[in-house]
């Protein structure tokens, strides 16, 4: 029996609907400017007939559940909401072509990618990583897991409201990459294990959210999602 220094955590995992066993997290994906319009209010229009989708990622440890509260993260003053439909692989695959990108997919849920925008900013203009900048604390909440075997969702409201004021409101059909185009792009970096999550990309819309703000959002056909950012530490 392997012993440890000190005991390990719990595997992050999450709840899923109609079930008592709870989701465990492989990883989380993450594509990077997948809406046109987004893409464009960040300053960096997309053209998809000469890019390749671009992906970074969040540590399984940044997973927080919907319905939470979590504290202002530290060393930023514009801390993003970025409502996005998240994707959940149930099977192991690599190369996968997209024709068969269904074969992998277990269900899907509702995502915040929480960003420290001003962070993030500043290290894509000097060419450097976006680790402080979206790895952060608490910053991939995520709502139950909704099984949805073999289906791709192709359109469906996507929406997100603070304090009950719509900030973003668009639909996944306007992926710029959709999700059979990203399970086979991201499984030739990677062999896709179950457990991954692949948080598919956020609308146009974007913005700072300060302490008490209530954020909520939805995506047609897979559920709801909600956020309280509470004072810093």
């Amino acid at each position: 029996m392997m012993t440890y220094l000190w005991n390990p955590p719990a595997p992050p995992s999450l709840p899923v609907r109609g079930k008592a066993e709870r989701l465990p997290i492989n990883r989380i994906f993450c594509v990077g400017r997948n809406y046109h319009a987004h893409a464009v209010e960040m300053g960096r229009p997309v053209d998809k007939s000469a890019e390749r989708a671009f992906y970074f990622t969040k540590s399984p440890q940044a997973l927080v559940e919907s319905g939470a509260t979590v504290a202002y993260p530290p060393e930023t003053k514009n801390y993003h909401y970025e409502m996005e439909l998240v994707l959940v692989i149930g099977k192991a695959g690599f190369r996968i072509p997209a024709e068969q990108a269904h074969e992998h997919v277990y269900g899907y849920a509702c995502g915040l990618d929480m960003t420290r925008r001003d962070l993030q900013l500043v290290a894509r203009d000097k060419g450097r990583p976006w680790d402080t900048g979206k790895d952060v604390e608490q910053s991939a909440v995520c709502s139950e897991v909704v099984p949805m075997e073999g289906v791709v969702i192709e359109r469906g409201a996507i929406e997100l409201a603070v304090n009950g004021e719509t900030r973003q409101s668009s639909n996944v059909d306007k992926l710029i990459w959709n999700i059979r185009e990203i399970v086979a792009d991201l499984s030739l970096y990677y062999h896709l294990q179950p457990g991954d999550l692949i948080y598919t990309g956020t609308p146009e819309g974007v913005g700072a959210v300060v302490a008490g703000d209530r954020i909520t959002g939805r995506v047609e056909g897979v559920g709801e999602i909600a956020l309280t950012v509470g004072p810093a530490e």
